[in-house]
């Protein structure tokens, strides 16, 4: 059974940072493409960013120099940073991993950025 849990979110003030972590169930994770989407208020969810089993990235161009993602396939973790924090990046933030021709999705975790 896949399962992924994210922690790190929170309140933070505009121009802060915040680093999400995603921890994943099973060895499978390290040869599987994962990533973060993210859902603001009364938007749709999008993508922020997605990580190779070889670490090659792909960043969203509304977050593309603020947000890094990382992965540690030792842990089955995945890693967000995120720095230069804008109101505009509140959101849910989901973790996924995707398997074949399927996506799984973890319950995600709020990241509000307000003075």
């Amino acid at each position: 059974q896949v399962q992924l849990v994210e922690s790190g979110g929170g309140l933070v003030q505009p121009g802060g940072s915040l680093r999400l972590s995603c921890a994943a169930s099973g060895s499978i994770f390290s040869r599987q493409v994962m990533g973060w989407y993210r859902q603001g208020p009364g938007k749709q969810r999008e993508l922020v960013t997605t990580i190779s089993s070889r670490g090659s990235t792909h960043v969203a161009v509304a977050v593309k120099g603020r947000f890094a993602v990382s992965r540690d396939n030792a842990k089955n973790t995945i890693y967000l940073q995120m720095n230069s924090l804008k109101p505009e990046d509140t959101a849910v933030y989901y973790c996924t991993v995707f398997i074949g021709a399927q996506t799984y999705w973890g319950e995600g975790t709020q990241v509000t950025v307000s003075s």
